[in-house]
């Protein structure tokens, strides 16, 4: 099981992405869940994770106050 940390990293850019629309906080964000989906997770969290790195390093996703 990955690092609570990690854990931890990954959601705090996935929420100040979702509350700014920071653009470099979401690549970050699915970098990291990239990472984990590269660890040892169980297989639904892997999809999820999956599911949202695509969604958020989809570049045309660009929230009103991108920056």
């Amino acid at each position: 099981m990955p690092n609570s940390n990690l854990w931890a990293a990954t959601l705090s850019l996935v929420l100040i992405h979702e509350e700014t629309g920071c653009r470099q906080s979401a690549l970050h964000a699915a970098r990291l869940l990239d990472h984990l989906c590269d660890l040892e997770i169980d297989d639904e969290t892997r999809q999820l994770c999956e599911r949202a790195s695509l969604r958020l390093g989809d570049p045309e996703k660009v929230h009103a106050c991108a920056a």
